[in-house]
């Protein structure tokens, strides 16, 4: 099988290489900082932005929210099956 991933450099522009299961937290950031979140099942996403914003946000089921993500806080997270889509 060939790997189109292989011979290419990450980019912002580009699509994710890794999705990760997020587990939501008050004090830990995520190890890598997600380029995107998917979510499962809608409700709140509060979140900490790469620039250190902090955002809480009403996502539908299956939504894909496209900003720069150090953390999801599990205070007013009601959301549930979050992903971190990141470039590794």
């Amino acid at each position: 099988m060939t790997n189109p991933f292989e011979n290419r450099t990450s980019s912002l522009s580009g699509p994710a290489t890794d999705i990760i299961p997020v587990t939501p937290d008050d004090v830990t950031d995520m190890t890598d900082v997600a380029v995107a979140l998917y979510v499962e099942t809608g409700g709140i996403v509060s979140l900490l932005t790469v620039r250190g914003g902090s955002r809480s946000v009403s996502v539908a089921d299956n939504s894909i929210l496209p900003v720069g993500t150090r953390r999801v806080n599990v205070t007013g997270t009601t959301a549930a099956g979050i992903h971190a889509m990141v470039i590794s």
